[in-house]
């Protein structure tokens, strides 16, 4: 099927999504809506992207924006793309193993890496597939991109998280509450309550331990609990929200201190590793590693999310061989 190309009057940075499920259709929307960049929209569904791209740009008038998206199933059409964000792949199903989600997940944003690097060899690539840490692993080590053009979306969404269910415990605005959270995207991530404030006071100083503990892990419980309201499908609205956060902070060089999983090479002790930590994130996309000072419990539990996101990595790495 030919590509769907559906213009309008000003040219803007470009972002091609790879994927158009849920979060890939919804982050489409908010960078076109948002007048962030133009839209390139690719799967492998015949008339599945074409047929979002053309629904999204009947909304324009209405919306008032002037950004351009294309739906295809061709790669050439991603060519020139300042950010490429992968969201493809399947999730975990009733009866998958962790190492067949990790198997099949794996071989599909390699390929989709290989094939998007030949036509944008200088974009910068935002992965939001899962698992991600291993995923954004795999991007870097098949692209040979340098490690500042490679992240992974998660630890936005999980502070996101967090933010919210603390503006809830304390009746307070959301705008005036600050999220951390450090680690691997699943069980091991690591919130840290004395970097999370409100209006500049810690929320250690707001709460008593166990309502924060509360908190956090719903935090870490925060996928599967949409999981189990929605019954069928996972969340989309704020992963695509915080893909579009990150964005916005590369394209228009805002130099924001956001979490997102960056290649370490020594930070917190952890090497040749992808895994979440505030990054200040511009034009160059990772533009600097903020390392914070963590307790002695908190570097063990960074270290164990770090041990598990290596062995899947491995494990991953077999799989491709």
């Amino acid at each position: 099927m030919e590509s769907i190309y559906l213009s309008s009057c000003n040219r803007l940075a470009k972002v091609t999504i790879i994927g158009a499920g849920n979060v890939g259709r919804t982050l489409a929307q908010r960078l076109i809506e948002r007048n962030i960049a133009d839209v390139c929209l690719l799967d492998i569904v015949e008339g599945l992207p074409q047929g979002i791209a053309l629904d999204l740009t009947e909304a324009q008038g209405l919306e008032s924006h002037h950004c351009e998206i294309m739906g295809t199933n061709h790669y050439q059409d991603t060519e020139n793309s300042d950010i490429v964000v992968l969201t493809a792949g399947v999730a975990r199903k009733p009866g998958m193993s962790r190492d067949d989600l990790l198997k099949i997940n794996a071989k599909i944003v390699t390929e989709a890496t290989q094939k998007s690097l030949q036509y944008s060899p200088n974009a910068i690539y935002l992965v939001v597939t899962n698992p991600l840490d291993v995923m954004t692993y795999l991007v870097w080590k098949t692209s040979t991109l340098p490690k500042n053009k490679v992240m992974g979306m998660a630890g936005v969404l999980d502070s996101a998280r967090l933010q919210t269910f603390i503006a809830w415990q304390l009746g307070v605005s959301i705008h005036d509450v600050q999220g951390m959270v450090l680690g691997g995207h699943g069980d091991l991530m690591l919130p840290i309550p004395r970097y999370c404030t409100v209006s500049g006071i810690p929320i250690t100083e707001l709460m008593d331990a166990q309502t924060i503990e509360s908190l956090v892990q719903r935090t870490r419980d925060g996928g599967a609990e949409v999981v189990r309201l929605l019954k069928t499908g996972s969340a989309y609205y704020a992963p695509a929200s915080s893909a579009c956060y990150m964005i916005e902070s590369i394209l228009f060089n805002q130099s924001r201190l956001l979490t997102a999983a960056a290649y370490l090479d020594g930070e917190y002790g952890l090497n040749d590793i992808f895994l979440g930590v505030p990054c200040r994130l511009g034009s160059d996309g990772i533009e600097k590693i903020v390392e914070l000072g963590l307790t002695e419990a908190e570097k063990a539990i960074l270290h164990s999310s770090g041990d598990s996101v290596r062995d899947s990595v491995e494990v991953a790495l077999n799989f491709l061989k």
